[in-house]
């Protein structure tokens, strides 16, 4: 890596806003094709292409009907993916997600018949609406990428990625997800309401038929594979896993947290980086690709306490002043 290339990086992003500058080519075409069907929504599209390209997954909390189920469909045919949905409910079972052996009397013989999380992408609907115990049954798939049903573990498909979508308005009748699952995913946000020229531009291109229907795969499933296999090389220079560090160990020691972000937490950032940086078209890894993805990696990792709950204070908020308030490395420091 280029020492005078990786401080021009740094000095160039500083400068951009949330929106990004350069893409990988691969990417921008990627980008384009879903927003066929999702409008004005470029960076959400962005961070679900970072999680799926780091191995990640994506909790996506926002009232309904602001496009969530849309874009994953959206994603998921631009790859050429295997795609399906759960729809948690309070009666939903473990096996209904991952699988179920069934007995056949013509073979006299039990064979496995596989849930719908053996997919590519799974849209796993207002998750928070079914029980713990089903909840549960996705622990496995969304560390390992894998599902163990009688006694027997059968890998995933690869590229796995779980975009879960949950209410944040309706609690009744609702299980919270409990820490140890929300570690899991490497990122949540919401989508958010379009403006006033997006939502006319929505009505324009559902006026005769959807979108979504049109939509054509721009890569394969092994242009994906190849692309993940080139994220890891990206580089990632001591310097930025020391500010990785800092962002991480600045959650624990916050006074308003009770519990702050885990090491699972500072790899997530850490691969999330790598492939942000990727989707930039760099070789490695800049303070500020850390610095603009944090808020997205850490508000759902941190647990506030008492205090700062009945303060109103909110996750996102420490997030943020957490990571204003840890120094940036700048180029001296990273020629050190």
């Amino acid at each position: 890596m280029n020492l005078s290339q990786f401080i021009k990086g740094v000095n160039s992003l500083r400068q951009r806003t949330e929106a990004t500058i350069v893409k990988h080519p691969t990417v921008y075409r990627l980008i384009e094709n879903i927003e066929k069907v999702v409008v004005g929504k470029s960076r959400e599209i962005e961070l679900s292409l970072v999680a799926l390209l780091s191995g990640g997954h994506v909790l996506l909390e926002d009232v309904p009907g602001v496009g969530k189920t849309m874009m994953v469909r959206a994603l998921a045919k631009s790859v050429g993916a295997d795609y399906k949905r759960i729809q948690f409910t309070p009666d939903l079972l473990p096996s209904d997600v991952t699988g179920v052996s069934v007995f056949s009397q013509k073979t006299m013989e039990f064979h496995f018949r596989p849930g719908p999380v053996m997919s590519n992408i799974v849209l796993a609907d207002e998750i928070n609406r079914t029980s713990p115990k089903t909840q549960a049954a996705l622990l496995e798939a969304l560390e390992e990428g894998s599902v163990t049903t009688d006694g027997e573990t059968r890998e995933l498909q690869q590229p796995f990625m779980v975009m879960a979508t949950q209410n944040p308005i309706e609690y009744g009748g609702t299980y919270p997800l409990p820490e140890a699952q929300l570690d899991r995913f490497l990122f949540k946000f919401k989508i958010g309401y379009p403006s006033k020229e997006e939502e006319l531009e929505v009505l324009t291109r559902v006026e005769s038929h959807h979108p979504i229907s049109d939509i054509q795969p721009v890569l394969s499933l092994e242009d994906v594979l190849t692309m993940k296999h080139e994220t890891k090389k990206v580089v990632v220079n001591n310097t930025v896993k020391q500010y990785i560090i800092a962002i991480v160990n600045a959650t624990r020691e916050h006074g308003s947290v009770y519990l702050g972000a885990s090491p699972r937490a500072s790899i997530a950032l850490m691969k999330a980086g790598q492939a942000f940086a990727y989707m930039q078209n760099r070789e490695f890894v800049i303070p500020d690709d850390i610095k603009y993805l944090a808020p997205y990696a850490l508000q759902h990792r941190v647990i506030l306490n008492s205090e700062a709950k009945l303060s109103s204070m909110t996750n996102e908020r420490i997030i943020y002043e957490v990571v204003n308030q840890v120094h940036v490395p700048g180029g001296k420091e990273i020629a050190r």
